[in-house]
């Protein structure tokens, strides 16, 4: 979410007096509320239906300059269509937040993630998004450029290798993998594997004092 409204920030999307249509959630909205760029679609849009009688069609908004694809539970068939026609018929450009395959809801079994989304209007368009998220380098960019950050003092911490690892090394930040997520050890070890974080723990608890030391070690002195 964060990602897509510092690019829309960047882009200077505000002064072209377009819209963003939104597949995702209530975080895409409060993102683009921060930086005053009106917005259609998200949570309003879950519960309806397109008319697909005869002589059915979709009208859109034709001020949707972007389309931005998050994470979205309620994503259904009148969302894919309504950026369907945003994509294809009025050049609204296709940004997604992230490629993730899968994600963590509950801790029973892993969900579809944000790609499953993406992957619907990638079938749907013949087009690939511009992909906001980690591991592309635009919120590191940004965040240097808008408050004089030191990317070599940054460590980015996550459980994914091919996104928040990736990150990190891709763009000159230290990386810790915590294996709480949906890497396990046996994976990032494993030689088939060529993402190789700075640091990786079990979990997040190994930054708490109070809590007893986790293992926390180098890869390279694995």
């Amino acid at each position: 979410s964060f990602a897509a409204a510092a690019y829309l920030e960047q882009t200077k999307f505000k002064d072209t007096g377009k819209k963003v249509y939104i597949i995702g959630e209530v975080g895409i909205c409060e993102e683009l509320d921060l930086i005053d760029v009106p917005y259609i679609g998200g949570p309003a849009d879950s519960n309806k239906q397109p008319d697909m009688g005869s002589g059915g069609m979709l009208e859109v908004d034709e001020d949707v300059g972007a389309v931005v694809v998050g994470f979205d539970r309620n994503v259904n068939y009148y969302k894919i269509q309504y950026a369907q026609l945003c994509i294809n018929e009025h050049d609204a450009q296709f940004i997604a937040t992230n490629l993730d395959a899968v994600t963590h809801l509950t801790d029973a079994q892993e969900w579809a993630g944000n790609g499953s989304m993406v992957g619907a209007i990638k079938g749907c368009t013949g087009q690939e998004p511009l992909v906001v998220g980690k591991p592309s380098p635009l919120m590191i960019d940004y965040l240097e450029n808008k408050y004089g950050m030191d990317r070599s003092r940054i460590c980015m911490v996550g459980d994914r290798l091919d996104t928040d690892v990736l990150f990190g090394t891709d763009n000159g930040l230290k990386s810790l993998l915590v294996l709480s997520g949906v890497t396990s050890e046996e994976k990032l070890l494993s030689p088939e594997n060529s993402i190789t974080p700075d640091f990786y723990a079990d979990t997040i608890n190994a930054f708490l004092p109070h809590r007893p030391p986790q293992r926390k070690l180098r890869c390279s002195e694995i």
